[in-house]
């Protein structure tokens, strides 16, 4: 999903430009091996597409489903964003935002803002690398976010996969605690229709019940709300029954798995609320990261499509 006014951007352009949309500077790529939008707010990959252009989402069936209207819902790429973003200077929802140099509101001091200050910091776009099938982009802050800690982001596009790092850079001296996420919005048929592969057997924290641990019993399935931290490194397989994406991830030990069912965030209508379901590639309070000087951390995602259409 994409905003009418982000696509009218996105089909005025060949190859690759920088442009503006909603007070946000955006770079924009129309190629053969497929479509990317990412954002320098926040270094935020807003609209994934790889080539064949023409996968779409039929219309089904959806009696039994709250509240959606499945016309409204083509034409697709892999990720979803709200057509009704908050001005600047708030944060997109959608995509996928950076969220460090915390997750949450995990902040060292219970004070910080919510995720942390890179996802509504701007970015800047240090390099762009071509390669015969797809792009490489390489971001960092403008601004210096942290007293002893530097993030870059490195994004990788092409016909088969999206692949998004988060690299820390500890330039201080002394220990420091990070968590942190990808937090991928991934475009699907219905929320409700989703099952997952791979988190069977994983330890858990409900967030919806004030962390209670939990164990997966066999592979999940989204019907209803949830909000649970799963302790696994493992590939993640979505199924929305239109389409199987694979979820990898690095240097994580959580996969989150959100959708707040009919708790829909303000910025989030109703007729598409149910048309996305967030998996994300985190550090949490199950598995933070102690950096010390001169280390790094690398935080990564590939999705990528289990079968061609």
């Amino acid at each position: 999903m994409i905003p009418t006014s982000l696509r009218q951007l996105l089909d005025a352009t060949q190859d690759q430009r920088l442009d503006t949309w909603q007070g946000r500077q955006v770079w924009l790529a129309r190629e053969p091996w497929g479509e990317l939008v990412v954002s320098l707010q926040g270094a935020q990959v807003l609209h994934f597409l790889p080539a064949p252009k023409a996968e779409r989402l039929p219309a089904s069936d959806t009696e039994r489903l709250p509240e959606v209207d499945a016309t409204s819902v083509a034409p697709q790429g892999w990720l979803w964003m709200t057509p009704t973003p908050q001005p600047v200077p708030d944060a997109i929802r959608g995509g996928i935002p950076l969220c460090w140099p915390w997750f949450a509101n995990e902040s060292p001091d219970g004070q910080g803002v919510m995720h942390g200050p890179a996802r509504k910091a701007q970015w800047r776009l240090d390099a762009t690398d071509e390669h015969e099938d797809g792009i490489e982009l390489h971001l960092s802050p403008e601004i210096r976010l942290h007293e002893q800690l530097a993030p870059r982001a490195v994004i990788q596009a092409n016909a088969q996969r999206l692949h998004v790092e988060l690299i820390t850079e500890h330039r201080g001296t002394t220990p420091v605690k990070l968590t942190g996420a990808l937090h991928t919005y991934l475009q699907v048929s219905h929320a409700h229709r989703c099952n997952l592969e791979g988190l069977a057997g994983a330890r858990y924290l409900d967030k919806l019940k004030g962390f209670a641990e939990g164990v997966q019993q066999g592979e999940p399935g989204i019907r209803g709300a949830i909000d649970r931290i799963y302790q696994s490194n493992n590939e993640v397989v979505l199924d929305d029954g239109e389409r199987r994406l694979r979820i990898a991830k690095q240097g994580s030990d959580s996969t989150v798995v959100w959708h707040p069912d009919r708790e829909l965030p303000p910025d989030t209508p109703v007729d598409v609320g149910y048309h996305f379901l967030c998996i994300e590639a985190a550090c949490t309070r199950l598995d933070p990261v102690w950096l010390v000087p001169d280390a790094q951390h690398l935080l990564a995602t590939t999705i990528s499509r289990e079968n061609t259409p």
